[in-house]
């Protein structure tokens, strides 16, 4: 039933998409964190298809721009995922990631509210950052990002290995870091985003344990990418932890398509 529900949602946010390009033809630099452009994308992931809409909308903000991005992930795993572990890898949508981004078009400030779901788990980060675009030193620009979130989860274990019942929320969390980006040609570009993420609040268990068993974690992505042409582009990402090796984390490659 619930793979059902995420087909659902990712019709509706496909819904009048035609409206929104002809509103929104402009081309956007596709290597830009703080670009607002729709979009649709996918990819093939050593968990599974992943599928990604994104649409923008009106703010109602003098120079601030909105838009909403919807991630489906980890579809027929089993037939098309190669990851070590089978049971990350099974024909049912995985997870999904929902996200909200506003950009100040003037100087370079932007938001994210970021609701990331495991169907499998069924646990869940939500979180409200900050981020600032920095002035490029060459090659090189950083866009900075700070912000505060909460955990929820469906029948969470606590620290004495008690069950809560139904939807509960363990504990918040912040997280600190940064969205890099190197220029290597007016087609090429590699970005390294470290994101450092530690528990503030809530349970015992929580705040011992809430990411990978630690109470904070860091983690990485890494990703180059391909300007095929000014609306097409192709990305890798792969994505690690101090607690997760290199080869264990995620792998995908990705095509996005700018509307």
């Amino acid at each position: 039933m619930k793979q059902y529900l995420i087909y659902l949602m990712w019709y509706a946010c496909l819904v009048d998409i035609g409206a929104v390009y002809a509103a929104d033809n402009e081309v956007q630099d596709m290597s830009d964190p703080l670009a607002i452009y729709t979009q649709v994308g996918g990819g093939i992931t050593d968990k599974g298809l992943n599928l990604k809409v994104g649409k923008t909308y009106d703010t109602g903000k003098e120079n601030v721009a909105g838009m909403n991005v919807l991630e489906i992930k980890g579809i027929a795993g089993e037939l098309l995922g190669w990851h070590d572990n089978p049971l990350l890898r099974n024909d049912s949508v995985d997870s999904f990631r929902i996200r909200n981004f506003t950009a100040n078009l003037i100087n370079g400030r932007g938001s994210q509210i970021d609701l990331s779901y495991d169907l499998n788990q069924e646990f869940g980060l939500a979180s409200y950052s900050l981020i600032q675009a920095l002035p490029k030193f060459g090659a090189l620009q950083l866009f900075p990002l700070a912000g505060a979130g909460v955990a929820f989860g469906n029948n969470v274990s606590t620290h004495d290995g008690q069950v809560v019942s139904g939807y509960s929320v363990p504990g918040t969390f912040v997280v600190v870091g940064t969205y890099a980006k190197v220029e290597l040609s007016e087609n090429i570009w590699l970005n390294y985003n470290p994101m450092y993420m530690k528990t503030l609040s809530g349970s015992d268990g929580y705040k011992e344990n809430g990411f990978e068993g630690d109470d904070s974690v860091l983690a990485h992505e890494f990703a180059i990418s391909y300007q095929i042409s000014p609306r097409f582009n192709m990305r890798y990402f792969a994505n690690w932890s101090e607690h997760t090796r290199f080869s264990a984390g995620e792998h995908r490659i990705e095509f996005n398509y700018q509307l």
